[in-house]
């Protein structure tokens, strides 16, 4: 299972830049040996051309995807390849009047192998490795392993409401998340089981303290202030505000059993920083999620 990563990660690592930089090393390989590379061109039969250290390797259309072949699959996905690292096998290779090698590549077969020996295994409440790739605002889709996509829905980002995925990701960042869902081998991720519970939150925080925080909701009844991505709290209403502004706020209280804290806000700014996601779950797996203190008066839980 850990030979398969989203696109990018395997590409700087020593063993994959000895072998793509290494003329001997990748006319020995075997077929079944995952690498990356950077796509330098799609040309116009959107075959992909890949950077193998001044050696020739293309990536045929019908290779470049999942799908790509039967229609299922979009040419977009083999166009936004240009520039970035693609995952594939070598498939075959020919030489030139001058001896020089060419390479045949394959990502598709990188995809199944995969597909077949590492996502068709994955179960509800595996932690997994995903790297965000586009985000829409019904959520983020990440790469699980070779360019195989994953929705992160929005609701599932975070226990702080967010308005789009922007407000907590960048596309590229490389973050860890749950599975959620499998349904006809589409998988759905969730991020909030991992970013601890209600105390574990509220633990960071103390009453007479001023912090900072992201204003996330402006009701009659007052303003919800991110502290955490799984962590919020309500100051007293407030005109001169707008949504995504950042905040200076005074914890007057921290109240368990109802999972309140109240603030008082202090001043506004505007700033580009997002809050750091922290992980307070470590391991491969989790069967369950409670983020409510124990006898609070809701409960919130998570089974997988």
């Amino acid at each position: 299972m850990k030979e398969f990563y989203p696109e990018g990660i395997r590409f700087n690592t020593e063993e994959n830049q000895m072998v793509i930089n290494s003329k001997e090393k990748l006319l020995s390989l075997r077929g079944d040996k995952i690498l990356e590379s950077i796509v330098t061109m799609c040309d116009s039969g959107h075959n992909l051309h890949v950077d193998l250290g001044g050696i020739k390797g293309v990536i045929p259309r019908a290779e470049g995807a999942i799908g790509i072949a039967e229609g299922k699959t979009r040419d977009i996905a083999l166009i936004s390849r240009v520039g970035k690292p693609v995952s594939f096998v070598i498939t075959g290779k020919t030489f030139d009047n001058l001896g020089r090698p060419h390479f045949t590549l394959s990502r598709k077969k990188a995809q199944e192998m995969c597909q077949r020996a590492y996502l068709s295994h994955l179960v509800p409440g595996d932690v997994i490795c995903a790297k965000v790739t586009h985000l829409e605002t019904f959520g983020a889709f990440c790469d699980i392993g070779c360019g195989l996509a994953a929705l992160l829905p929005i609701d599932s980002i975070s226990v702080s409401r967010i308005s789009h995925p922007k407000d907590r990701f960048c596309v590229g960042d490389v973050i860890k998340a749950v599975v959620k869902t499998i349904e006809d081998g589409k998988i759905t991720l969730s991020l909030k089981e991992l970013l601890g519970t209600w105390e574990e939150n509220a633990a960071m925080f103390s009453p007479g303290q001023t912090v900072t925080g992201v204003i996330r909701s402006i009701e009659e009844y007052g303003v919800f202030v991110e502290l955490t991505p799984n962590l919020a709290g309500l100051a007293e209403p407030r005109q001169d505000i707008t949504l995504g502004e950042h905040a200076s706020v005074f914890i007057k209280s921290i109240n368990p059993d109802k999972m309140k804290i109240k603030l008082v806000l202090i001043d506004t700014f505007k700033s580009d920083e997002k809050i750091p996601i922290t992980y307070f779950e470590n391991g491969n797996r989790i069967k369950e999620f409670y983020y409510s203190p124990p006898g609070a008066v809701k409960q919130i839980k998570t089974l997988f």
